[in-house]
């Protein structure tokens, strides 16, 4: 039969996005599953529910198969609040837990860890509902095929939901496989990239790409108009470089306002630095207050480069103040970063860093009325009856009041029961924050931030990249463990890249090198040049997608295009080039009509428009001279140096033992080499 229950069409319209930002405290149950083997913090806090929860092992299917039972495959991850909020009314509820038990084999996933099988069930969920969020629940037949996928549920309606599907595969199989066999084939085809004619990009097409970001934004507050509000720092990046190319002063605008008001906002920890995942309300005032790596790291990388072009003393305040968030809550001893903070202490959203106006003004004493003017603050508060601290623009009050408030608002707020912290390494979001420590580097050129670098990058080299330039993605306990995927490979090859151009200390270049063969040889799509998300090498999964839209976080094709391109540059490995144009060519419809979710493969856009300088630096003072060059913004460059002989192409026969000369060169062709970085950066055009 192809009819649909009245619940089903219910269940399906109703399906909601909440959007997870905290969890709540964990309770303690006379209950222990098989999570309590797994390492990822998120799993252990499910660990003692009365579910019968296991990790995504192949055994749990086999079981399926065995007992003919469904499957609930149950995806969140630790700074999720509403993944909690579930877990508390549902998994910890003896008589839920008693129907999940009998009729399901219950998988827990951490999307974090997993990403390849959150892709999967996001893919199920958008489809049946047209929206998507965590936590996610998916029911699925025992080869993982899914029936049905939905978000957040109440105790009873989730009740209802396992209810239904308990009859519906005893008494309805035929039309659950039809239903498993329809949602595969969409989720199979969600991400179809097809090979296209070869085009070439011109100036027109930049033009364009910057008309339709520019048409989302909101020039009073920054961001895109409306709310929530996320940072979406890749499009930033690239407007910065479509600054740089075309001068319009509206690109930059839209750069300077949004960081402006982020850094002003209560997206931004005033006391202690780094920044939250997102805005809920226009003005950037109230965030879901949980801390994520990857959101810092890339906005280090961003609020450096606008330092680059604007010289805006505050940019670089807001860099030091997150690294310092960052050493302070998010470093482990072996030089690697955790994943996360929560939002919640103590059961509540945000208590960890809102105030009442009474706190403040015991804490500030004589300098409060000052204080209370600068950041706005209230009786009312303008957090559930609590301030959360927002910055006036263009206060009246020195950097160093302001010093003076934030130390003694930080020591006070030590005392306070922290958010819980989710302590797994990743190696796709540490390489995030390396080249994030890079980039300020470059900008600001204090060595404490290259030596913080240099250990991050020891660290991915000894815990999580294997002999073969495999990588493995996470690290906890001392172990690293699961099979790296694509971002895995393009941050980090990328991040080498980085390292190496700062340093040009060619380890880094190799590594960079090796990481991008293994790549080509385990995740290659030959239809199209461009790369699945998983390895020949993991146990394939329903279907084997293809991850192209760049969103909060790039997507790692178009990290891996540009990583590609800047490897073939430096390395004079023409099919390294070929393979990053055939990917950019065949991702052009999809970037000239949503440039907002391609704005990383614009940037590689910019390199098919302008073909990037080859900066060569050869010489004993070649990594002096290279650390002036990048206190400049210099996005249409690659860089290439040695302190001595090379066998790099570009730098053969270029060294002279007694004077240092820098070669700026494009399309094999070098200009005079000049010894001043003056003279070096008139010729780069």
């Amino acid at each position: 039969m192809n009819r649909k229950p009245e619940i089903i069409v219910l269940l399906w319209l109703t399906v909601h996005l909440i959007s997870c930002n905290s969890q709540t405290t964990m309770q303690h149950y006379p209950y222990t599953n098989d999570l309590i083997h797994e390492t990822s913090p998120y799993l252990l806090q499910h660990a003692h529910n009365p579910v019968n929860w296991t990790g995504w092992h192949a055994g749990a299917f086999k079981k399926a198969k065995e007992e003919d039972k469904l499957v609930i495959v149950s995806i969140g991850y630790s700074a999720c609040h509403w993944c909690h909020v579930m877990e508390h009314e549902s998994f910890e509820d003896t008589a839920v837990a008693a129907i999940m038990n009998e009729h399901f084999i219950c998988i827990k996933v951490d999307r974090e860890e997993r990403p390849d099988v959150d892709q999967i069930y996001m893919d199920a969920v958008q489809l049946i509902s047209g929206r998507g969020g965590w936590p996610l629940n998916a029911i699925v037949l025992p080869d993982g095929r899914p029936v049905y996928a939905g978000t957040y549920y109440p105790k009873d309606n989730w009740k209802q939901v396992l209810l239904y599907f308990v009859d519906y595969w005893k008494n309805h199989r035929q039309e659950a496989l039809q239903r498993a066999d329809e949602i595969t084939q969409g989720i199979k085809t969600t991400d179809t990239i097809t090979a296209k004619p070869e085009t070439l990009f011109t100036p027109a097409d930049r033009t364009a790409v910057f008309s339709k970001i520019d048409a989302t934004i909101d020039y009073e507050k920054g961001g895109r108009r409306g709310a929530p509000k996320f940072p979406m720092p890749v499009n930033y990046r690239y407007l910065l470089r479509n600054y740089y190319y075309t001068k319009n002063e509206k690109a930059l605008n839209a750069v300077t306002i949004t960081l402006d008001n982020m850094m002003n906002g209560g997206i931004y920890d005033q006391v202690g630095g780094g920044f939250a995942r997102y805005s809920v309300d226009a003005d950037w005032e109230i965030p879901h207050f949980e801390k994520m790596l990857y959101d810092n790291a890339q906005l280090v990388s961003l609020y450096a480069e606008a330092y680059q072009v604007t010289k805006n003393e505050r940019y670089k305040e807001v860099v030091d103040q997150t690294f310092e968030f960052i050493e302070r809550e998010l470093s482990d001893s072996s030089g690697g970063f955790y994943s996360a903070l929560d939002a919640d202490s103590e059961g509540e959203e945000g208590r960890f860093y809102v105030w009442t106006y009474e706190e403040l003004k015991a804490i500030l004493g004589a300098d409060f009325e000052l204080f209370a003017k600068v950041y706005d603050i209230s009786v009312h508060g303008n957090f559930e009856g609590k301030n959360n601290l927002v910055r006036r623009p263009n206060a009246a009050v020195s950097h160093a009041q302001i010093e003076i408030w934030m130390k003694k608002l930080l020591a006070e707020r030590s005392k306070r029961v922290r958010p819980r912290l989710d302590d797994k390494i990743l190696t796709s979001w540490n390489a995030l924050m390396l080249s994030g420590y890079l980039e300020a580097y470059k900008a600001f050129g204090e060595k404490r931030f290259l030596e913080r670098a240099l250990r991050n990058a020891l660290f991915l080299k000894s815990h999580m990249l294997q002999t073969d330039f495999s990588l493995k993605r996470n690290y906890k306990n001392g172990q690293a463990t699961i099979n790296g995927f694509l971002d895995d490979y393009s941050f980090t090859c990328e991040a080498y890249i980085d390292l190496y151009e700062v340093t040009f200390d060619e380890q880094w270049l190799k590594i960079a090198d090796g990481i991008a063969q293994n790549t080509i040889q385990h995740f290659s799509n030959a239809t199209n040049g461009l790369f699945f998300y998983t390895s020949l090498s993991d146990d394939p999964l329903i279907a084997r997608k293809t991850e192209s839209s760049d969103n909060v976080i790039p997507a790692s094709n178009s990290s891996m295009a540009l990583a590609l391109y800047r490897l073939g540059l430096i390395l004079d490995n023409r099919d390294y080039i070929q393979q990053s144009k055939r990917a950019l060519n065949n991702m052009k419809d999809n970037l000239m009509g949503y440039p907002i979710y391609y704005a990383n493969w614009a940037i590689l856009m910019d390199w098919a428009i302008n073909e990037p300088y080859e900066v060569a630096v050869s010489g004993e003072e070649a990594v002096q001279i290279n650390c002036d060059l990048n206190k400049h913004f210099l996005p249409g460059c690659i860089f290439m140096g040695s302190i001595q002989k090379s066998k790099l192409p570009l730098l053969e026969d270029k060294f002279k033992a007694d004077e240092t000369l820098i070669y700026v060169c494009q399309n094999k062709t070098c200009q005079l080499p000049t010894k001043k970085v003056e003279d070096a950066l008139l010729q780069i055009k």
